[in-house]
C-alpha cells in the first residue's frame, strides 16, 4: 500500500522577486491601458463616389447613393417638341416615399402648384434642418426651359449640388450629387460629377465634402509619439530596469520630432 504523496511546500520568495513581479505586472497593465487609448475605433464616415455621367435629352440616370443596387433617385431628362413649342425638362424624382430631395425656398421662377430642387452651393450643411419636401411620386423641377414656357428652375447653367435624404435599412440618411447643368436650344444637357452619403444616421454631410473628421488620419498628437513597450528584460532587472526605460522613452520621443 503506497503512502500517501506528500503536501508539497509552498516556496517562499524573496521579497526582492516579489517586488520585480509586482512591478511586471504593474507594467504590463499600464503597456494595455496604453494600448488601448492609443487603439483608433472603427468609425463611421462619408462614402464618395466620383462620377462623370452625362444625362443628354431623353435619358435617365438613376442614382444608388449607396450602392445596394436599388436607385434611391432618378434623374430624368426629356425633350419634347409639340404644338409649335420646344422644351426641356431636367427633374429628379425619389424611388422611395421617404426619399426626398432639398427644395428651393422660395421657388424661383417654378410657377404655381410645382415644387423646384434647391441649386446648394459647396459647403451648405444637409441635415435635419434642411428644406426637404414630400415630393413623392412626382419629384422636383431642377430646369425647364422652352420657347413658351420660358425658363424655370434653379439650376439652369449652374454646377450645384442637390442636397438628398434617404433611407437604408429604416434609418434616414443625408447625402448630395454635384451637377453641372446647361441648355441650348431648350435642350439640356447633365453632368453628374459625383455624388456623397453620410454613413451615420441622422449626421448632417456639407455639400462637397468628400471625408470627414472621422476619415481623417489621427491628429499629431496622437501619431507623432507611441510609446515603446517594456522589454522583458528591463522588466526582469526590475526597478532599476524600469527607470532605463523611462529614461529612453523620451531620448526617442525626441528623436521622432527632430
Amino acid at each position: 500500500m503506497k503512502a500517501s504523496p506528500r503536501p508539497r511546500k509552498t516556496a517562499d520568495l524573496s521579497e526582492s522577486i516579489q517586488q520585480q513581479l509586482s512591478m511586471y505586472a504593474l507594467a504590463a497593465s499600464a503597456a494595455g491601458v496604453g494600448a488601448l487609448c492609443f487603439a483608433k475605433p472603427a468609425e463611421a464616415k462619408i462614402v464618395y463616389t466620383p462620377a462623370h455621367h452625362v444625362i443628354n435629352a431623353n435619358q435617365t440616370y438613376r442614382l444608388d447613393l449607396n450602392h445596394d443596387g436599388t436607385p434611391d433617385f432618378e434623374l430624368k431628362n426629356v425633350f419634347n417638341t409639340f404644338s409649335g413649342n420646344s422644351a426641356g425638362f431636367l427633374w429628379i424624382l425619389p424611388h422611395a416615399s421617404a426619399n426626398e430631395v432639398w427644395a428651393a425656398a422660395r421657388a424661383p421662377y417654378c410657377g404655381t402648384g410645382r415644387v423646384c430642387a434647391a441649386a446648394l452651393p459647396k459647403g451648405k450643411s444637409v441635415g435635419p434642418k434642411g428644406s426637404f419636401r414630400q415630393d413623392y411620386p412626382n419629384g422636383e423641377i431642377m430646369v425647364e426651359t422652352g420657347v413658351v414656357s420660358g425658363h424655370y428652375g434653379s439650376w439652369l447653367n449652374v454646377t450645384r449640388y442637390l442636397g438628398v435624404k434617404f433611407v437604408i435599412k429604416g434609418k434616414t440618411h443625408y447625402g448630395w450629387a454635384r451637377l453641372a447643368v446647361s441648355a441650348q436650344r431648350f435642350v439640356v444637357t447633365a453632368t453628374l460629377t459625383g455624388y456623397a452619403y453620410e454613413t451615420i444616421p441622422g449626421k448632417a454631410i456639407i455639400a462637397g465634402a468628400t471625408k470627414g473628421p472621422d476619415d481623417a488620419e489621427p491628429t499629431a498628437a496622437l501619431s507623432s509619439h507611441t510609446p515603446e513597450p517594456v522589454t522583458l528584460g528591463a522588466l526582469a532587472l526590475g526597478a532599476p530596469g524600469l527607470s532605463i526605460w523611462r529614461r529612453e522613452e523620451p531620448a526617442a520621443r525626441t528623436q521622432q520630432s527632430d
